[in-house]
């Protein structure tokens, strides 16, 4: 505690989005936490983006998710892609802030209340070993690994392998987003049979279209997993 305190001193806390103090470590300040978009209240059962309405317990689905069918179960996300949840998604993905998985772990664990089971194992959108070898870390897997350490859960990173480069899909329509994801992602040849028959989690930083999540999606069903439902980080809408 005497130590803890001596570090605090020399390194006081600071907004994880700017450089503000903050009185605990991992936190937001007042004005990043006021621009960061929190998703609460009535959303779409298999995305998760916000709705209009209360809550009643019934499922709701918005009209992206009623004229496009989603593979998986269930889906939630944590964050509006903008403002501050756009930069912290940004800095975990491409600014080594792996450090922000932490607390989004925790968000994430309070958004997937409602999705995660006993027998719940975590699967993160794998990247290809190229993108991974440039970038040295997967971000969904220290997503995941973060949301596992909260939840109680099994995390399978390197269940799935993505066997197919794609490039970068920015700009691009939803039927290019699909057509050049589908049959990207695989089980992997030996520890893919751990998803056989079991509740599947998937998890990634951001969700725009879908269709990332539908193929990780195809790769879990291939591997024999008989619920799958998908959680993001920050959910991109047409009003973000």
């Amino acid at each position: 505690m005497i130590m803890q305190s001596v570090i605090h001193l020399i390194y006081p806390p600071q907004c994880l989005a700017c450089d503000a103090l903050t009185e605990s470590d991992f936190a937001l300040c007042g004005a990043c936490w006021r621009d960061t978009a929190f998703i609460g209240g009535l959303v779409c059962d298999a995305c998760g983006t916000p709705l209009l309405g209360e809550d009643s317990g019934e499922k709701e689905l918005c009209d992206d998710c009623i004229s496009t069918a989603r593979p998986w179960d269930r889906g939630r996300a944590t964050l509006m892609y903008r403002d501050t949840g756009r930069r912290l998604v940004l800095s975990l993905k491409h600014g080594d802030r792996t450090d922000l998985a932490r607390p989004a772990g925790r968000w994430l664990a309070q958004t997937a209340r409602d999705l995660i089971r006993q027998d719940t194992v975590i699967v993160p959108v794998p990247l290809h070993w190229s993108r991974l070898l440039r970038r040295k870390y997967n971000q969904a897997a220290e997503l995941a690994f973060a949301l596992g350490k909260v939840a109680g859960c099994a995390v399978l990173p390197d269940a799935l392998i993505r066997h197919t480069r794609t490039r970068p899909l920015e700009g691009h329509s939803r039927d290019q987003r699909f057509t050049a994801l589908q049959g990207t992602i695989s089980p992997h040849r030996k520890r893919g049979a751990a998803l056989q028959g079991k509740h599947v989690l998937i998890v990634d930083d951001v969700m725009t279209s879908g269709a990332t999540f539908a193929a990780t999606t195809e790769g879990c069903r291939s591997a024999g997993a008989t619920q799958i439902d998908v959680l993001a980080l920050a959910r991109v809408a047409k009003d973000a």
